[in-house]
């Protein structure tokens, strides 16, 4: 959790992020957008965000530009959050001005975060040992050979270990980045910053970094109607075989189909989905869990229980308290169609257990 709030009221959590020679400017532009531009939209202190180096000029990637005037490494000591980018040849260990940045980050309690390869850098500050982690899976072979004390997972997008994240490339760093959001101002902020971005937030971390399969000639976007109509019956009992009847092909075929477009499984992703109408219900103050439950097709206020805090490692009513947007209201019936009005980009691809049937 952030070391600083950045709640209504609290002060502003601070996100630095350590620009390096050859570092993505992808990478830096995920940062900036999610952590360092203004929200006039969202109804809160945001982030104070801001880069910092090791030298006053900073060749980036393939010396497409060189970034001048950033602060020098003193910048990252006041860090709540700090964002190590991509290392551009991994054979090359960091430098030890950067190294021990890191551990002093670590060692006052900052959050870690690594996006690609800037997990060989923390690995090398030492901060990743009995941990588990990720990186691109071009170099896992490398990382796992040089680091053997961390437990490297190869094949998902990204790791929440609590106060050190990393993430495997430079597209599941706006995995992360969203992630990170949604942990510092709960479901419904996290799916407007996507919404602006035009980015559907379904990409769990648990996904894996690539499907094996070769796409299809022609790519089968059936799925998209069959999302929406699930999406507006969450509320109901609907199975696998519910989804594979309405769209009219067998429930292995679904399993495929699924798992090529999504990377994931049609019952993961309709308990992701219930669990972020969850969580947006409980954020828009709907203080009865049964009515939740229900609304979200959950089943009981147990199973919910259960599902938010596999999912964000709090109560339900520790997260409408934390997330909440308005006072606790009744008539969960308004507050569904509130939802409806302005339906969110999905959560999907959890790892979790089914529905309540």
């Amino acid at each position: 959790m952030p070391q600083q709030s950045s709640q209504p009221g609290g002060g502003r959590h601070r996100v630095v992020m350590l620009v390096d020679d050859g570092s993505n400017p992808f990478e830096l532009g995920v940062a900036t957008e999610l952590f360092g531009l203004r929200r006039p939209e969202i109804d809160r202190r945001w982030y104070d965000f801001t880069l910092c180096a090791a030298a006053p000029d900073t060749v980036l990637h393939a010396g497409l530009f060189t970034l001048t005037g950033v602060p020098d490494l003193h910048a990252a000591e006041g860090a709540d959050t700090l964002i190590v980018p991509n290392r551009p040849d991994p054979h090359i260990p960091p430098a030890p001005a950067v190294v021990e940045v890191v551990r002093r980050a670590a060692a006052r309690g900052a959050r870690l975060v690594s996006f690609c390869t800037g997990t060989f850098t923390l690995a090398a500050a030492g901060v990743l040992d009995g941990r588990p982690a990720t990186t691109h899976w071009r170099w896992s072979e490398l990382f796992a050979a040089r680091h053997p004390r961390v437990l490297l997972r190869p094949d998902v997008l990204f790791v929440d270990d609590g106060d050190v994240l990393t993430a495997a490339g430079s597209a599941a760093a706006l995995d992360l980045g969203l992630h990170l959001i949604r942990r510092d101002h709960g479901a419904e902020i996290a799916n407007t910053v996507s919404r602006r971005l035009v980015f559907a937030a379904h990409r769990d971390g648990g996904q894996r970094q690539f499907i094996p399969q070769p796409l299809p000639a022609v790519l089968d976007t059936s799925l998209g109607p069959l999302l929406d109509w699930a999406r507006g019956r969450l509320h109901q009992p609907l199975s696998v075989t519910d989804l594979a009847t309405h769209a009219a092909v067998s429930p292995a075929t679904l399993h495929r189909r699924f798992h090529t477009e999504l990377g994931t499984t049609p019952l993961a992703w309709l308990t992701g989905e219930r669990i972020n109408l969850a969580c947006r219900l409980l954020e828009a103050g709907e203080p009865r869990l049964d009515t939740v439950a229900r609304a979200s097709g959950l089943g009981t206020s147990a199973n919910l229980r259960t599902q938010i805090r596999r999912h964000t490692g709090l109560t339900p009513s520790a997260y409408r308290g934390r997330f909440a947007t308005t006072p606790p209201r009744t008539g969960g019936n308004v507050l569904r169609a509130d939802l409806e009005r302005s339906p969110a980009p999905s959560r999907g691809d959890l790892d979790t257990a089914g529905p309540a049937a």
